[in-house]
């Protein structure tokens, strides 16, 4: 009979909350409908593409592994490994991923349970009885979302996700690019200390010849005096750029976590690798603009949280509204009196609550307002991202192309600086010469070979921030719900080798 009156009673509230949820589940869903934002950017790129023969334009995948350099791909696994901001970025994707269970729960009804026992003992001027109670009871409660409150929170933490999942793309290859340039930077100073070694070698050489000169009574104690001299500004020199070298290794080191003793090995293990710059293979980036930022994890991160701000302005009206909710509970309690038998004593209850907002000094109104503001914030700062990126993208162009066309001049310059340093050498040692002519030449041709190392250096540097700047090797996935870090299965550190989010973010318009 029980049974029949619940069901009885649920029947009856059926005509009070199908007008509500309609075909869809909602009576209306307030707040805008997200339009993403179409990129402006430029039809085409304003500085020069690089030159390569092959190569997709978006095929920056396992980029690092073409350096064909062990060294480099050990130190890029270690340090993303190490990294704060990864660390981070993934932490904020499990606390997103966390809101939206928790936004996808709020459209379900919750559950609880709870069992209790309690004993009691009354008297009423007679002899007291005791009274024994079991109860156990589920109770149910579920808001109806009439006006779209509850799937704008749906959507503003799916979006929320999917931002926190890019950023943390972002910043894996903020940490490559970052560590490659480290790595560069020892390669370069260990190329510098070369030259500025054999600079120093040819000086002290001078210096020795000069002295037994000056003792034979050829060479005037001047001349000794500015052999010597020079020397010492070349010993000088040497020490200031292994001091610069000591000084790389140790930024090294706290970037990856690595004991300086593995580092070290690492650096000098490979004798054919030492003082030696990486070789950046070549790649081509797509000759729109459009398509490069597509790639890019930070611009995606922007647009996503675009959509946030976009779908809390809807979660902040819907408060505006009445709301509607359904409970119940049912609660079987065994219970007796005086040791007499256990009895079953069943309770139930069920029905709709209908709240209305009369009157809260203009909060919820502010608080739209507030989320409209954060929603222009947020676009605004989508298309910073955007101006930024094409920025980033331009300079790196223009950082390679003036690099590739300085390289044959400053070889040219070595060669020519080389060939009269020897010439004038010649002369003064067989007395035609004087030593100052042979000192001047001596540093335009460790300048001209500095400078030839500098240009070599920045045109791998130019690389990588290409490599940065079109969005590193950032793939795109449909589902953001399953992808990213896990703290359950971490990744080996490779920083190639990882699951990449794979969203598509349509930047030409569509709902999101």
């Amino acid at each position: 009979m029980r049974h029949k009156n619940l069901q009885s009673l649920s029947l009856s509230l059926l005509p009070l909350l199908l007008p509500a949820c309609g075909s869809s589940g909602l009576l209306t869903t307030v707040g805008p409908d997200y339009q993403t934002e179409p990129l402006k950017a430029a039809a085409n790129w304003q500085a020069p593409q690089p030159v390569a023969h092959q190569g997709d334009p978006a095929d920056l995948n396992r980029w690092w592994e073409r350096f064909n350099d062990p060294v480099l791909n050990r130190f890029l696994a270690a340090a993303e490994q190490e990294s704060a901001s990864v660390a981070d970025a993934a932490a904020r994707i499990e606390k997103a991923r966390a809101n939206l269970v928790g936004a996808d729960a709020a459209l379900l009804p919750n559950i609880d349970s709870s069992i209790s026992a309690k004993r009691s003992s009354s008297s009423f001027g007679s002899d007291p009885f005791v009274w024994n109670q079991f109860p156990a009871g589920l109770q149910s409660s579920w808001e109806i979302d009439l006006f779209g409150g509850l799937a704008r929170q749906e959507q503003a933490a799916l979006s929320q996700l999917e931002s926190k999942n890019a950023a943390w793309h972002d910043a894996r290859v903020s940490v490559a690019a970052e560590v490659a340039n480290a790595y560069l930077a020892y390669r370069y100073c260990e190329g510098q200390v070369q030259i500025v070694q054999a600079d120093t070698e040819s000086r002290r050489e001078s210096a020795r010849l000069s002295e037994i000169a000056g003792k034979a009574g050829f060479r005037a104690p001047g001349d000794i005096a500015l052999a010597n001299a020079s020397a010492a500004e070349g010993n000088r020199t040497l020490l200031q750029q292994q001091a610069q070298c000591e000084r790389s290794i140790k930024g090294i080191v706290a970037m990856t976590g690595l004991q300086e003793t593995e580092v070290r090995k690492l650096l000098t293990g490979a004798p054919d690798r030492v003082a030696k710059l990486p070789s950046p293979p070549a790649f081509r980036i797509d000759s729109l603009p459009a398509q490069v930022l597509l790639q890019r994890p930070d611009i995606a991160a922007a647009e996503r949280n675009v959509a946030e701000a976009s779908a809390n302005i809807g979660v902040e009206l819907a408060k505006r509204f009445p709301k509607l909710s359904l409970s119940g509970n049912i609660t079987p309690t065994l219970q007796s009196i005086n040791g007499s038998a256990l009895l079953l004593a069943e309770t139930w209850a069920i029905g709709p609550t209908l709240s209305l907002p009369l009157f809260d000094a203009g909060k919820r109104a502010a608080d739209v307002e507030a989320a409209r503001a954060q929603y222009q914030a947020a676009a605004s700062n989508f298309r910073s991202k955007v101006r930024t990126a094409v920025k980033e993208v331009e300079e790196a162009l223009v950082r390679l192309d003036s690099a590739s066309q300085r390289l044959p001049q400053g070889r040219n310059a070595v060669t020519g600086y080389r060939a009269n340093f020897l010439a004038v050498r010649e002369l003064y040692q067989v007395g035609l010469g004087n030593l100052i002519d042979v000192e001047t030449s001596r540093r335009n041709v460790l300048s001209a070979e500095m400078a030839l190392k500098e240009i070599e250096q920045e045109r791998v540097s130019a690389w990588i921030a290409l490599y940065r700047a079109a969005g590193g090797s950032w793939e795109q996935h449909e589902d953001a719900r399953k992808v990213g870090p896990s703290p359950a299965a971490p990744n080996s550190g490779d920083p190639e080798k990882t699951d990449h989010v794979n969203h598509q973010a349509d930047f030409t318009g569509g709902k999101s």
